[in-house]
């Protein structure tokens, strides 16, 4: 009877090892797996992070191969810079109220009224520049204060509000110009007024530099002020900023102010660029800067807009654009590129919401069924 007692504790004692070791190795298969997962997150994190900039930098090569003698020099990067940095204000400019969820089309109609009425009040009647200025800068931003009210109290939808603002400017641009071109005469503009956009610091365009100074201003507001924090939760849920308390109506205004205050100063910077008024130029900057802003919603923060990714994207608009246009293309191949571009820009940015959306709920689902931690007293009373 011991010597069977010994045995059946023997085999116990092997079964209890045998299943010791089979959960040994299942923890370990599950760490791995863990591990490959973690790992997969971290990478499509990288990639979707930094992976605009990364094909920044591979296309600048590129073209930097293919044309030795002209495209990586000084001067092309000189250029780049002067020729963009007007669309990248506009983008940065139609940035703002994405982040809430709207757009603002009047931009580019904006862009054209404001470079106008600057040379208007300039050549025309004679005012000091910089007091021109400040009258345009200051109606673009009560020009976004009207888009605001608009879409936040007449419950427009801001397609149609903003469309229907950016035809209201452009038949104003019209009535201002007669249609026709605003030519100073033969002393030209004030030299001061100019030089905000032809002069040079550190060797590189002023104006790439007003866009470095928004881009830190705009990440700033967006992500270190309880501001950018309020416009980024109306964006994703509207109705649930207005649960715990946020003026919904009052950001979103202010949303749209931002806006037409940065495109007032766009407009200002091409009236000093174009050094004429032209009526019909706006236009031409308002798929750009769409392009800039959506595709700006993939990089750095994806799934959200933000300054330094609509930097990066500019970025790379830019250098396409100079690469295809160096290259020999035909006149089309501008709006082929943007166009194809906005395409893609939209579809990235649907895709890195959806993603950021079902991180999100994969995270929720997680920590939802992960047994709570057991207390102290539960551990007692168990015991």
């Amino acid at each position: 009877m011991a010597t069977e007692t010994t045995s059946s504790r023997r085999d116990q004692g092997t079964t209890t090892g045998d299943a010791t070791e089979s959960a040994g190795s299942a923890r370990t298969d599950g760490g791995s797996a863990t591990g490959r997962s973690g790992g997969s997150r971290v990478r499509g994190h990288l990639i979707g992070t930094y992976g605009l900039l990364t094909l920044t930098v591979l296309l600048f090569l590129v073209f930097s191969l293919a044309l030795p003698d002209t495209f990586p020099t000084l001067d092309n990067i000189s250029s780049i810079l002067s020729n963009q940095s007007i669309p990248a204000m506009l983008a940065l400019g139609a940035m703002i109220p994405i982040v809430t969820g709207k757009f603002d089309l009047s931009v580019g109609y904006g862009l054209g009224f404001a470079h106008v009425l600057a040379m208007q009040l300039i050549v025309n009647n004679g005012w000091p520049w910089p007091m021109a200025c400040l009258v345009v800068i200051v109606g673009g931003g009560l020009v976004g204060v009207f888009n605001g009210l608009l879409v936040e109290f007449a419950r427009i939808d801001s397609f149609i509000a903003t469309l229907g603002t950016g035809s209201v400017l452009y038949a104003l641009t019209g009535w201002i110009t007669d249609g026709a071109r605003i030519v100073p005469g033969p002393q030209g503009l004030p030299p001061a007024f100019t030089d905000l956009y032809d002069s040079k610091f550190l060797g590189l365009p002023v104006p790439a530099f007003y866009v470095l100074g928004l881009a830190v201003v705009l990440w700033l507001l967006l992500e270190r002020l309880p501001l950018g924090r309020y416009l980024y939760v109306i964006g994703s849920n509207a109705r649930a900023a207005d649960l715990v308390g946020i003026p919904t109506r009052r950001y979103g205004i202010y949303a749209f102010a931002g806006s037409g205050l940065v495109v007032g100063v766009a407009g200002v910077l091409l009236a000093a660029q174009q050094q004429i008024g032209n009526p019909s130029v706006g236009m031409d900057y308002l798929l750009p800067a769409f392009v800039g802003a959506l595709l700006g919603s993939t990089a750095i923060k994806p799934g959200r807009a933000n300054a330094a990714g609509t930097v990066v994207a500019v970025a790379i608009l830019a250098i396409g654009l100079a690469g295809i246009q160096q290259l020999g293309a035909e006149f089309w191949a501008t709006s082929l590129f943007n166009g194809g571009t906005l395409l893609l820009a939209v579809g990235l940015a649907g895709y890195s919401a959806r993603r950021r959306l079902r991180a999100g709920a994969n995270a929720t689902r997680k920590s939802l069924s992960e047994p709570a931690p057991s207390t102290p007293a539960a551990s007692a009373d168990q015991a």
